[in-house]
């Protein structure tokens, strides 16, 4: 297996994690709430966070979508600012990024 598709392969599972964790966001956050207005205000505060961590997870996955995209296309390990190969250890911590280093910044 070649290391490109060995990153498809990472992002697609990393994509499934993901989707994943927004429907279970989804479910926490259609439960009913507490009647009680103290459980009610912590409900309230775990809601938040969800909600925050959902949004975060959205954002995750478009740029695994966008990195997919730019693997499909024979565009993946290259910067779209600049075009410079990305170094393969900024691929292993980021594999989803369009950004060498240098643009990064």
């Amino acid at each position: 297996m070649t290391k490109i598709a060995e990153r498809k392969a990472a992002l697609l599972e990393r994509l499934q994690e993901l989707d994943e964790r927004i429907h279970h966001i989804e479910e926490e956050l259609d439960e009913p709430v507490s009647k009680d207005w103290e459980d009610r205000s912590v409900e309230r505060e775990e809601d938040e966070v969800l909600e925050t961590m959902g949004v975060t997870s959205q954002v995750e996955i478009r740029m695994i979508q966008a990195a997919l995209e730019r693997i499909e296309a024979d565009e993946y390990g290259f910067c779209v600012k600049c075009g410079a190969e990305i170094l393969p250890a900024r691929l292993d911590v980021l594999p989803y990024t369009p950004f060498c280093k240098n643009c990064a910044v």
